[in-house]
């Protein structure tokens, strides 16, 4: 029975699907730049990296070890950032929540909220360092910025889930 899409318990084997279905909408998230969008102040947040930290926060299972070095890669090809920036800055997020995840024995979403902030802002902080200068006067864009991105979490982590309850309900 090793080719049956049933595990046995009357539902389909969903696996396959798992594992792309978590990628595949941190990369739509990061393309979400690419539309044309007419701001008078760049606060976008960075979708991809919100529904990266969704994902993870969500479901741990899902995303290997080594999964935000290439949507990072992906992130940085689209964004316009400078090339390795958020590889760098979401494996260390990503690491720093793996971290955390051992230390914390129980977890609400308060907490996966506060993760995520902090995951939010040292992506964007550290993207501000890497990509421009020192002098340029960009710290309150930046912070408004991180607020957003930060009250934008609830729907990622939202999205996340109805996508993976939707998932496991086939």
């Amino acid at each position: 029975m090793s080719g049956s899409p049933y595990l046995g318990l009357g539902r389909p084997d969903t696996s396959r699907r798992a594992n792309w279905l978590a990628p595949l909408t941190i990369v739509i998230g990061s393309l979400i730049t690419l539309i044309p969008f007419k701001a008078s102040f760049p606060i976008l947040p960075p979708f991809g990296l919100l529904l990266l930290l969704a994902w993870r926060l969500h479901r741990p299972d899902l995303l290997k070890p080594w999964a935000p070095v290439l949507l990072g890669f992906v992130d940085d090809l689209v964004s316009g950032q400078p090339l390795g920036n958020s590889m760098f800055l979401w494996t260390v997020s990503f690491i720093a929540i793996d971290v955390l995840d051992t230390r914390i024995v129980w977890r609400d979403f308060l907490q996966d909220w506060l993760l995520a902030a902090g995951a939010i802002g040292f992506c964007l902080i550290g993207g501000r360092l890497i990509a421009s200068p020192l002098g340029s006067h960009v710290d309150t864009m930046l912070l408004i910025q991180i607020l957003v991105s930060i009250a934008l979490f609830p729907l990622a982590a939202r999205l996340a889930s109805r996508l993976d309850r939707r998932k496991r309900s086939l």
